[in-house]
């Protein structure tokens, strides 16, 4: 880094404007070869460097080498010597600290944190440089490390929310509040051309009602005071903290899954009246999801009683080939789990809560903890096991997200309450 950092060092200003410029504290280099400047902020760095990891900065370097085009001076010294006079000076339209990050993954690799919402405003920064000046290997980082918290796999999605609820227990607060808000991760995921992101990051944001989504209160999850909007967004109201909007057709993407959701929940119950595949000895459960409702993911009380407002999963069950050994104490036992089931369904419907995902899981180990018969109760657990996955991979149709997510093809579908309409196309 910079070797005089103990000598005091002439002041920097713009001879245009008169502001004064401030040397980055770490990435300023007394044998650097460009200076880069962003906002007041000025970077001393090797243009050998930058070549070496950036397309762009490779290609804009031997222009000027041929053309001279961009050498000059646009910074000055006060009390000291032009010391930029032969030096190439650029001027970076973004923002200090994201260039900052970017030159410093640049030298010493990226330090990437725990996907909370400090280590986002970083990674999200040097995503967003990368991708803009062409650094392919350090943009491929950014995602893969985004990725752990907005997976395109279900083992990766309840990894996450393991994190999650631990974060819960560990502060008292929601597991929501660890990880920044989907708003800004769709926002991002446009921006950047990473639709990778996005499958999870709309099942994420579907979980929560549209008051806390679009007029989100200090207790709510989405409520982040840091959060600003972005070019992508429509205009919010002016109140505190500053509103992250959608674009116009990823609101109606969210509204069209929301919308789905409902129909999972009901597809689900409806599917567990039906038990006699359940019942049936020997035999795997077949899935009762109606491939005709599309499902989507949000927030649901437990059937236990309490509102499960983080979406964790605990679905490690096995399967059993066993006999059914009590026919008519378990048609009672699934009767009344398809009531249970219909009255929280109902009690999270008036709250704007969907979460089939959740509720999936939560059926398949009712029966695990108080039944005789430990076949039913296998067999249970394997169709909400089977259940989990075939919602997870329907996901990008439900919010209309085609097939470029990474997410493994649903198989066809067809909804005649919810029409597969072109969203984009509708704008």
């Amino acid at each position: 880094m910079n070797c005089d950092q103990g000598s005091k060092l002439p002041t920097l200003f713009d001879p245009t404007t008169a502001v004064e410029l401030h040397r980055h504290p770490d990435l300023w280099f007394d044998d650097g070869s460009v200076v880069c400047r962003a906002e007041d902020v000025v970077f001393r760095i090797h243009i050998s460097q930058l070549c070496r990891h950036s397309s762009f900065f490779r290609d804009l370097f031997s222009i000027g080498a041929r053309s001279n085009s961009v050498l000059g001076s646009s910074i000055h010294s006060k009390g000291g010597p032009n010391e930029f006079e032969h030096c190439p000076v650029i001027e970076l339209h973004d923002r200090a600290e994201d260039v900052g990050n970017l030159f410093a993954a640049l030298y010493d690799g990226p330090h990437f944190g725990n996907n909370d919402q400090d280590d986002f405003r970083v990674v999200s920064g040097v995503l967003r440089l990368a991708t803009k000046y062409l650094v392919d290997t350090l943009r491929d980082k950014a995602i893969a490390h985004l990725s752990i918290a907005w997976p395109s796999t279900l083992k990766g999605w309840d990894a996450r929310e393991d994190l999650a609820r631990a974060y819960e227990i560990e502060t008292g607060t929601s597991g929501a509040r660890l990880y920044p808000s989907p708003l800004a991760v769709i926002n991002l995921a446009r921006e950047v051309d990473a639709p990778t992101l996005l499958p999870s990051a709309f099942f994420d944001l579907s979980r929560y009602t549209y008051s806390q989504i679009f007029d989100p209160c200090a207790q709510d999850p989405l409520y982040h005071p840091s959060h600003s909007t972005t070019t992508h967004s429509l205009p919010c109201p002016s109140s505190p903290p500053p509103s992250i909007c959608l674009s116009l057709s990823d609101t109606q993407r969210l509204c069209l899954g929301k919308e789905a959701s409902q129909y999972a929940i009901t597809s689900l119950i409806q599917s567990i009246s039906n038990s006699q595949n359940i019942r049936n000895s020997g035999l795997q459960l077949q899935s009762a999801f109606s491939l005709t409702h599309p499902m989507t993911h949000g927030y649901s009380s437990s059937l236990s009683g309490s509102m499960h407002q983080s979406g964790h999963y605990h679905h490690h069950r096995s399967s059993s080939s066993a006999i059914c050994i009590s026919a008519a104490a378990c048609r009672k036992d699934f009767s009344e789990l398809v009531d249970l089931a219909t009255k929280h369904y109902l009690f999270d419907r008036e709250r704007g809560y969907s979460d089939p995902l959740y509720m999936a899981d939560e059926i398949g180990g009712l029966k695990s903890e108080a039944s005789e018969c430990k076949a039913c109760a296998k067999s249970l657990e394997t169709w909400a096991m089977r259940e989990r996955e075939r919602v997870w991979r329907l996901i990008p149709s439900w919010f209309r997200l085609g097939s470029e997510t990474g997410f493994a093809s649903p198989e066809r579908t067809s909804s005649p309450a919810v029409p597969a309409v072109d969203v984009d196309a509708a704008t």
